[in-house]
C-alpha cells in the first residue's frame, strides 16, 4: 500500500531533492496537496509550502484504484440540460462518460465567438442581449478569472478537477489549493469539453433560448425554444446561471416552488498588484515563486448582523464590465493564468437578507434589489460619461463622503472609469458597512486604504437571488416532477466547481433513479507523478 507523507518547504526547496535525502526510501511518488504559508512574510519570516505526497516505498506497493465507470442502460429519452456552464457542462460529461447522450441547449454562443461580442462590449458598450458576459457557453465562470477555489466537503471535488485535467488544464490544478486556471486558459479547457462531448454523442445547440418549460399537470415533459420548437424528455435539468431572469419569471408563473434566498452586494477594490504584494508577502514579494499575492477579508458587524467581505480575490487582474442588460451596470473581476497585469482586485460586498433588508412578500423583491442598483449605476454613467465608463471612486473619497478635485488612478477596466458618488448608487446600510469594512481590513492589512486604492461599482451578481427548491436526495423539484434546479442560478452553488460538482451530482441520480447502479463516481484527485 502507498504511504502518506506531509511536510514542510521554505521558499525555494526543491521538492525532489528534498524527498531524496529526507526519505531514501521513496522509490517513487505523487503530488496529493500543495499549498502556501506566507503569513509570517510581512515581518520577515520565510513564506513555506505545505505538502502532502502519497509514495511507495516498495516494488509491492501500489497507489488506490479507481472503480471502472460502466454503461448504463439507455432512458426513455435524452435528458434535456439547459445552459452550458459548469454545472450544465459536467452533467453532461457524467452522462456521456456513461454512455448516456443528452440535449445541450445554450441560449449564447460556442466560447470563441463569444468573446468577439464581449470584446465590442467592453470597447464600445455594445450589448449583445444573448451573448455575454453571463450568457454563453462556459457561463459566466468562462470571463471570471477562471478560480477553482471552493469550500464545499464533496469527493466530487477530486473528480471535477481530475476532468480540468484532463481536458487541458495544467497538473497542479489537481493538487495545489486555490487552483486557478486563468481566463485565457479556461476557454480552451471548455471548447475541448464541448468538442469531446459531441464526439461521445452529446448534442449541442447555442443560440437556442429556452422560453418555456413544458408541463403535464405537475410534472415537466420538455422545453420550448424562443423559435417556438418544442424539445421533450422526462429530465429537464435547468442550469440557467444567476442571471438567468426571464426563467425566474416564468417558473413563478408556473407556481414551481421557489423562495427568496440572502445576497451580497458592493463593489471591486482595486490596488496597484506591486502594492498588494508587498502587503502580503513583504521583502519575498518579487521571488516568482510566490506569483501575485491573494489577501481574504472578512468582517462581522455584531452590532447589526451584516457581514462584509472580499469574494473573487483576481491577483494580477482585470475589472470588467459584466450586464446582461442594456441599461444596467455590473462589474466582476479576472485575471489570466499568468497573473501579470498592473492591478489586483476583489469584490468588497455586503451581506443582504431575505425580510431584513428586502420584503419577500414578492419572490422577484431581491431580483428588484439588484436591478435598482445596477440601473443607477448606468444612469450615473450615462450622464456623466457614455453609460460605457464604470463608476468609481478613490477609497479615501468614499471614507471621507465626497468627491475631491483629482483624477482617479489608472485603473485594469477595459471599459474605462468616471468619478461618481456612490451614495446615488447603493442604499446607505451598503455604504457604511463597506465604510467599517475598509476600516477593519486595514488593521488587518495595514495600508489597505491607499490613495491609489479605487472602489468600482457595483458588484452585484455574486449569487441568485432566489432558490429553486428541490429534494436534498433526488436533486428533483419539491414542486414538480422531472425538474431538476441546478448550480448557481438554483441557489446550490458559488463558483465554478460547486456548479460542477452539482451537475455531476444530478446526472449521477437521474442515473440511479432509472435502474442503474453508478460505481466509480468518488474520484480521488489525480496527482503529478515523479520517479
Amino acid at each position: 500500500m502507498a504511504k502518506t507523507y506531509q511536510f514542510q518547504l521554505k521558499l525555494n526547496v526543491d521538492l525532489d531533492s528534498h524527498i531524496k535525502k529526507a526519505y531514501p526510501e521513496i522509490r517513487e511518488y505523487r503530488t496529493i496537496s500543495k499549498s502556501l504559508d506566507a503569513r509570517g512574510a510581512p515581518k520577515g519570516r520565510v513564506p513555506t509550502f505545505l505538502y502532502i505526497i502519497e509514495a511507495l516505498t516498495s516494488k509491492q506497493d501500489s497507489y488506490p484504484q479507481l472503480l471502472p465507470l460502466q454503461e448504463c442502460r439507455p432512458l426513455n429519452k435524452k435528458p434535456i440540460i439547459i445552459g452550458a456552464g459548469p454545472g450544465g457542462l459536467f452533467c453532461a460529461v457524467r452522462f456521456a462518460e456513461h454512455g448516456v447522450p443528452s440535449i445541450l441547449l445554450e441560449r449564447g454562443d460556442e466560447a470563441n465567438r463569444r468573446m468577439l461580442k464581449i470584446a465590442k462590449f467592453w470597447r464600445y458598450g455594445e450589448m449583445d442581449a444573448e451573448t455575454n458576459v453571463c450568457y454563453g457557453e462556459g457561463g459566466a465562470g468562462l470571463f471570471s478569472d477562471g478560480k477553482l477555489i471552493t469550500r464545499i466537503k464533496s469527493d466530487l471535488v477530486g473528480y471535477v478537477m481530475k476532468k480540468f485535467v484532463d481536458f487541458g488544464a495544467p497538473e497542479e490544478t489537481a493538487y495545489v489549493s486555490n487552483p486557478h486556471l486563468g481566463s485565457n486558459k479556461i476557454r480552451g479547457i471548455i471548447t475541448k469539453i464541448a468538442t469531446w462531448l459531441t464526439e461521445k454523442g452529446t448534442e449541442i445547440r447555442y443560440n437556442s433560448r429556452v422560453d418555456e418549460l413544458l408541463y403535464n399537470g405537475d410534472k415537466v415533459i420538455g422545453v420550448k425554444l424562443s423559435t417556438g420548437e418544442e424539445i421533450y424528455s422526462d429530465h429537464v435539468i435547468l442550469a440557467t446561471g444567476h442571471s438567468a431572469e426571464e426563467m425566474y419569471h416564468h417558473l413563478e408563473s408556473q407556481k414551481v416552488a421557489m423562495k427568496p434566498k440572502d445576497f451580497a452586494v458592493g463593489v471591486r477594490v482595486e490596488h496597484p498588484r506591486s502594492y498588494i504584494d508587498r502587503i502580503q508577502h513583504g521583502e519575498f514579494c518579487l521571488n516568482t515563486e510566490l506569483g501575485a499575492a491573494r489577501y481574504r477579508l472578512s468582517w462581522h458587524d455584531k452590532s447589526t448582523d451584516h457581514g462584509v467581505y472580499s469574494f473573487c480575490m483576481c491577483p494580477g487582474g482585470y475589472v470588467l464590465s459584466s450586464g446582461t442588460e442594456v441599461e444596467g451596470i455590473v462589474v466582476n473581476g479576472m485575471s489570466n493564468y499568468h497573473r501579470n497585469s498592473k492591478w489586483s482586485n476583489a469584490a468588497l460586498v455586503v451581506s443582504v437578507k431575505a425580510g431584513e433588508d428586502f420584503k419577500t412578500d414578492k419572490l422577484m423583491n431581491g431580483l428588484n434589489f439588484q436591478h435598482d442598483i445596477e440601473n443607477k449605476a448606468f444612469a450615473l454613467s450615462k450622464k456623466h460619461a457614455t453609460g460605457r465608463e464604470l463608476p468609481a471612486m478613490r477609497i479615501t473619497e468614499f471614507l471621507n463622503g465626497k468627491l475631491d478635485k483629482r483624477e482617479l488612478p489608472k485603473t485594469s477596466s477595459p471599459s474605462g472609469v468616471f468619478k461618481a458618488d456612490f451614495s446615488e448608487i447603493f442604499p446607505p446600510f451598503i455604504i457604511e458597512h463597506i465604510k467599517d469594512g475598509l476600516r477593519e481590513f486595514d488593521k488587518v492589512m495595514p495600508g489597505f486604504i491607499h490613495e491609489d486604492g479605487l472602489l468600482i461599482a457595483p458588484e452585484t451578481r455574486t449569487s441568485a437571488p432566489i432558490t429553486i427548491l428541490r429534494d436534498k436526495t433526488t436533486f428533483e423539484s419539491l414542486s414538480h416532477k422531472g425538474l431538476y434546479p441546478c448550480g448557481e442560478g438554483a441557489g446550490y452553488a458559488g463558483g465554478i466547481t460547486s456548479a460542477a460538482v452539482d451537475g455531476v451530482k444530478i446526472a449521477i441520480s437521474i442515473l440511479e433513479q432509472s435502474g442503474n447502479k453508478i460505481l466509480g463516481d468518488k474520484a480521488p484527485h489525480i496527482h503529478k507523478d515523479k520517479k
